[in-house]
């Protein structure tokens, strides 16, 4: 990220969002509001005192309510650029026109509370959303426990234990601060499941064997246990890292963990999260008792998906995320030329796959520029003016917004570059004035002919 903003031909906003998409493929116009951080950019130095002088507290989002931040702060370790941002929701100047204890103590003078959004408007050829990916969460599944007993995590949640930068310091700790002497992780919470998701999140397996080698590393006699319905390692060395667990003494267990529970039935099960489920390889139900649950979650598309699809004129399949031109022949192109996707927003994929599709859709867009020139589909649809009564019945039926109406001449017409020869309008039209190219009714005729010859 740091090379990215120090690069001479890129310009980076963050803290900001898209409001409005127009035009078409080498003239679109996006709308972006670049939201008040309160702190002036250009002045602030990253020091740091205005988040130890402040008072006030709120939920961490980066730490997942593992942890708690300031009032102002900044979103997340090494962010770019790194200065702080205030929160008005958790502010106490914003909330009652008190304290301001920041822009006491800031030498450099960089807060700024007068500050308010801004709308900027750029032209630009082509757009590549990176959305990412929302993680599921997993409290309906209330046979887990997420939400109701203490040490029942996600596994983003423990990433960030785990993590030296987290709210424990890279310590794993109970709740009551204890370290954990027995771990049990479970597979496919969400995915593969007709309740929730029934696809494949890819990555759950490969994270869940990588949260057992950082528990051996940091506790290497706690007791590991894999709860799996069967084990998907696909990518290059990730057998081998499997194999390498096993000879680390991680227990594998074949099998959906049905329920976790704090019911015991046995003395040494007191004060224990217990794990029940069958174990497929011995054909037997059996009781684990463990001091951790980590809870391997699934990947799901973003809440705002929905909303994301709509501003760029983007379809999605059945179970939400971006949908691509073609699975196999064009994954990073949608069917609005101009427009890429790359990553989770397309579909669950590790990083590899994710850098591997964000490279091809780089390379796309500079072969666009390099050209100068962009090539449109032959079969569009056109409008015959002469046949045209203004009825504006095809610019409400249009999926691709492509048809615009002239109020002088009271005509339609047909952007190509947005067109996509679906037929549509051409159904529609009551005059008969709209007309696809290269499916016309003598050329559909013909080709029935054709076939039935």
């Amino acid at each position: 990220m740091a090379s990215v903003r120090s690069h001479e031909s890129i310009e980076l906003m963050t803290y900001s969002e898209v409001v409005e998409v127009s035009g078409y493929v080498g003239n679109f116009k996006v709308k972006i509001r670049k939201k008040p951080r309160y702190v002036d950019e250009d002045k602030c130095t990253g020091c740091g005192v205005c988040q130890e002088k402040c008072p006030f507290k709120a939920d961490n989002e980066f730490d997942v309510g593992l942890g708690s931040r300031k009032a102002i702060f900044t979103p997340f370790p090494q962010a770019v650029p790194n200065i702080p941002v205030i929160d008005p929701d958790s502010c106490a100047y914003f909330l009652r026109n008190k304290c301001r204890a920041c822009e006491k103590f800031c030498e450099a003078g960089a807060i700024d509370f007068e500050q308010t959004e801004k709308l900027v408007e750029v032209d630009v050829g082509s757009i590549i959303i990176t959305t990412g990916f929302d993680s599921f969460d997993p409290s309906p599944i209330v046979q887990y426990g997420y939400g109701i007993y203490d040490n029942v995590y996600t596994g983003l949640q423990f990433e960030r234990m785990s993590n030296a930068s987290g709210p424990t310091g890279g310590k794993l700790q109970l709740r009551d601060g204890s370290q954990p002497k027995s771990v049990a992780i479970l597979h496919c919470v969400g995915s593969r499941d007709t309740n929730y998701h029934e696809y494949c999140s890819r990555v759950c397996c490969m994270y869940s064997l990588k949260f057992s080698h950082i528990i051996r590393e940091k506790i290497p006699d706690a007791e590991i246990y894999q709860f799996y319905i069967d084990l998907r390692c696909f990518g290059k060395g990730y057998e081998e890292f499997y194999n390498r667990l096993q000879e680390e003494g991680v227990n594998f267990i074949r099998g959906r963990a049905g329920e976790v529970t704090n019911v015991a039935e046995t003395p040494e099960e007191k004060g224990k999260l217990i794990v029940l489920c069958e174990d497929t390889l011995i054909g037997r139900q059996r009781r684990i008792p463990v001091d951790m649950v980590v809870l391997s979650n699934a990947l799901e598309p973003r809440a705002d998906a929905g909303e994301t699809a709509k501003l760029f004129s983007l379809s999605r399949t059945a179970d939400g995320f971006f949908m691509e031109r073609h699975p196999k022949l064009d994954p990073v192109a949608t069917m609005t030329d101009g427009i890429f996707i790359a990553g989770c927003c397309q579909g669950p994929k590790d990083i590899p796959d994710t850098v591997a599709q964000a490279s091809a859709a780089a390379a796309r867009v500079l072969s666009m520029i390099s050209k100068g020139e962009v090539e449109i589909e032959a079969a569009t649809s056109i409008v015959d003016e002469e046949l045209c009564s203004g009825c504006k019945t095809c610019l409400e039926l249009c999926p691709y917004n492509a048809i615009s109406f002239d109020e002088e001449k009271k005509l339609a017409s047909i952007n190509e570059a947005l067109c996509k020869g679906c037929g549509t309008c051409a159904a529609a039209c009551p005059s008969g004035a709209i007309v696809s190219k290269h499916f016309t009714t003598e050329q559909i005729l013909s080709q029935v002919e054709g076939v039935l010859i």
